[in-house]
């Protein structure tokens, strides 16, 4: 269900922060990363513990979003902030908020000249990754965010896998609006992109009507600046997590009203950036609606030979 924004701003005044020493231990952090995190609990330590593990010239602070999980995720992320004050700050509220709501506070909070994101159920497998990804910024000031190459498994079965890499990478490795548009939400691995957090803190209206966050991060980021690429593979997304996007799309009506909303999406963006991108959004959601009827007669076929 759609929370209206006067709904999604009450829940946010609902929220706290659990006490901690970060504001002191870092006055000025570079970087703020970010995880969100609900029914996480068999996940959430590697995730936390592959953020800890940071290796890094320049400060930076942990913010959690834990959005009152029954499964243990919870009492996990209190014990790691109770053990880790200097790098570790909390937000939660005593129910639970949502996805968007908990997103909110979170960016809010943060303070970095950067932001990276970690979903609770996914992880970093490189201890360099923020600093490699921090001083590519620093070096390109014409790219607003950098991202990598991931892996990505299977949560039911973790050997099965494949490297995710963006395709027909210009030679500088610098992409742009058309590869944004063009490769939507798949283009890269949310737990790969460090960006200038200046650039989402004014969020258009389109953007908080998205049925998604990642493609609207992505298409905001790529309208301030170039989308740089590192190819190294830094990260772990795990697909088909119990209550994660990816398992709730193995619903065809959920997948039906979730199609139809991203359309509605891309015409949002369509008037937002007043038309000047049209003929790549209409392509894409032209690619949307031929893979849209592809999978609607796989899924008719499925239900005649059952």
């Amino acid at each position: 269900m759609k929370l209206p924004k006067e709904e999604i701003e009450r829940r946010i005044g609902d929220s706290y922060e659990i006490p901690n020493n970060v504001l002191n231990s870092a006055p000025v952090p570079l970087v703020s990363i970010r995880t969100s995190t609900y029914q996480h609990g068999p996940y959430i330590e590697q995730c936390i513990n592959s953020i800890l593990s940071q290796k890094t010239t320049f400060p930076i602070e942990y913010i959690i979003g834990e959005d009152f999980s029954k499964d243990g995720t919870r009492e996990i992320v209190f014990k790691y902030a109770k053990k880790h004050p200097d790098s570790i700050r909390v937000l939660t509220a005593d129910y639970n908020v949502g996805s968007k709501a908990n997103g909110q506070r979170c960016i809010r909070a943060a303070r970095g000249k950067y932001m990276a994101l970690c979903e609770g159920d996914d992880y970093w497998t490189d201890p360099y990754k923020l600093q490699k990804q921090v001083d590519y910024l620093e070096k390109n000031k014409d790219c607003s965010i950098c991202f990598h190459a991931s892996k990505h498994v299977q949560a039911d079965n973790p050997i099965e896998f494949f490297i995710h890499r963006p395709k027909d990478a210009p030679s500088d490795n610098k992409f742009e609006m058309r590869h944004a548009v063009l490769n939507g939400g798949g283009f890269m691995a949310t737990n790969s992109m460090v960006f200038h957090r200046e650039h989402i803190i004014e969020r258009p209206e389109w953007v908080e009507r998205a049925p998604v966050g990642d493609s609207p991060l992505m298409l905001i980021l790529a309208s301030k600046g170039k989308i740089g690429y590192i190819d190294d593979v830094m990260s772990v997304y795990r697909r088909m997590t119990l209550g994660s996007w990816s398992s709730s799309m193995k619903d065809w009506n959920r997948k039906s009203q979730h199609h139809q909303a991203i359309l509605r999406m891309w015409s949002d963006f369509d008037e937002w950036t007043e038309h000047e991108f049209h003929w790549l959004v209409f392509r894409k959601k032209m690619k949307n609606r031929l893979n849209h009827a592809k999978g609607r007669i796989k899924f008719l076929i499925g239900q005649l030979t059952k």
